[in-house]
């Protein structure tokens, strides 16, 4: 099979980074869904209907739960049962079926990603350079911790690897950050960041240079907006001028359940996005909080996304003096962990190890082996995620926001915060 970036001098039209930044220099924002079907067929036919969508798109081939954790022969059986996958198994399907699902779609004006979720990606990149799809997500944090109980270490020699594999694809190679996505709802913004910074940071040490760093929506508009232009400053900072784009999430915990309150959330999500200057948006639905979203669903939510975003000015309503403060001091904030982390080892891998190890990375709420678990959070009176405990996670001197009194948060205040966005959003909008 010859690979359409088999020359990698250049990069291929169709290179998912390069597609997006070029979006972005002409204003427009990408649309992203998330879908994934163990059928070709199916897959295939929600990539045309997303490509055929009036608004700016990519497409979006997720991989399925087997997948994900190295086990390529169930879904074969429960294919052939005639059972249905919570997405699509590439290493299980041959690569010439997979190769003809994406004909005719991922083209110049159509890039499509691989999501994957999975912390030994090896086989995985493999498979998307041999088949010309060399655009993918995830990081040796982001999906480790979330996806996994594989021990860091072996985690970062695995996305090392990994890298080096995808790296093979020449200046197509992409890989998104999913670290901004840390249990996202729960984790103060520049903790975010900082993770989602320095994974990129990783993929470009081994060898993948257009990388897309990521945060996703938390509780707080105003202290979104400020995240995301935190982000794109220290993005600039970190990453120089080319090969980067910003990507925000929709709400990434729990969803609205009725049809008007998703909609609404939907709607203030494109509203941040579009304030914060992000350059691609990954699009929940209407129907998330009640099924598998189809492909109608994702259709009609780009559609409600894209028209909103047509109709939000970046230097509207959100874009305040508060929002600027907040900028301000969270890119502070991600910064200082980003330079102590970076400060602990020349070799990236090997700093982030360490930085666990020492407590300088800790996400809160999250069970994994090797994160200390020692920090918490809370959601103030004015919605914003804040450190509730912040152990040993690096802060700079002068910010405007001081930390309250450590203290352990309850059950219930647990509870309480995981359904904080779903109850703003319960009948109407949140204000």
């Amino acid at each position: 099979m010859n690979s359409p970036w088999s020359d990698s001098s250049t990069a291929s039209p169709a290179a998912f980074g390069p597609f997006v930044e070029s979006s972005a220099r002409e204003g427009r924002i990408v649309f992203q869904p998330r879908m994934g079907f163990g059928e070709p067929h199916r897959m295939r036919e929600g990539l045309a209907a997303v490509k055929s969508s009036r608004h700016p798109t990519v497409g979006t081939i997720t991989l399925d739960a087997y997948t994900r954790v190295g086990d390529y022969i169930t879904p074969r059986t429960v294919i052939e049962g005639q059972g249905d996958l919570n997405g699509y198994p590439i290493l299980t399907h041959a690569p010439h079926i997979t190769a003809a699902l994406i004909e005719g779609i991922h083209d110049m004006t159509f890039p499509v990603q691989v999501r994957h979720g999975t912390a030994l990606p090896e086989r995985i990149f493999e498979q998307l350079v041999v088949l010309g799809l060399p655009a993918t997500e995830g990081g040796p944090i982001s999906y480790c911790l979330r996806y996994s109980r594989t021990p860091i270490p072996e985690a970062v020699s695995a996305w090392k690897q990994g890298c080096r594999i995808l790296s093979q694809a020449g200046p197509s190679a992409h890989i998104e950050s999913f670290g901004g996505c840390m249990l996202g709802q729960l984790s103060p913004p520049s903790l975010l960041i900082a993770i989602t910074l320095i994974e990129a940071l990783f993929f470009r040490e081994y060898g993948v240079r257009s990388v897309s760093p990521s945060l996703a929506q938390g509780t707080s508009d105003t202290q979104d907006v400020g995240s995301l232009i935190a982000l794109r400053r220290l993005a600039a900072h970190y990453l120089g001028a080319d090969d980067w784009h910003v990507v925000f999430y929709m709400y990434m915990g729990v969803f609205p359940n009725t049809y008007e309150g998703a909609c609404n959330l939907i709607v203030d999500a494109t509203k941040v996005g579009v304030a914060g200057g992000c350059h691609r948006i990954i699009v929940k639905t209407p129907s998330e909080a009640i099924e598998i979203p189809t492909v109608a669903s994702n259709l009609d939510a780009i559609a409600l996304a894209a028209t909103q975003a047509q109709e939000t000015d970046e230097t509207g309503d959100l874009n305040t003096p508060a929002v600027q403060d907040h900028a301000q001091d969270c890119a502070a904030e991600a910064a200082c962990i980003v330079d102590a982390v970076l400060a602990l080892h020349d070799d990236i891998g090997t700093a982030i190890i360490r930085a666990f190890k020492r407590g300088m990375l800790d996400v809160p709420y999250w069970l994994h082996p090797d994160n200390p678990g020692v920090t918490r959070t809370l959601i103030n009176a004015d919605g914003e995620l804040r450190w509730a405990r912040r152990g040993k996670i690096p802060r700079p001197h002068g910010l405007r926001q001081f930390d309250p009194p450590a203290r352990d948060i309850s059950s219930d205040e647990l509870i309480e915060m995981l359904w904080f966005k779903a109850n703003c959003y319960r009948a109407s909008r949140a204000t």
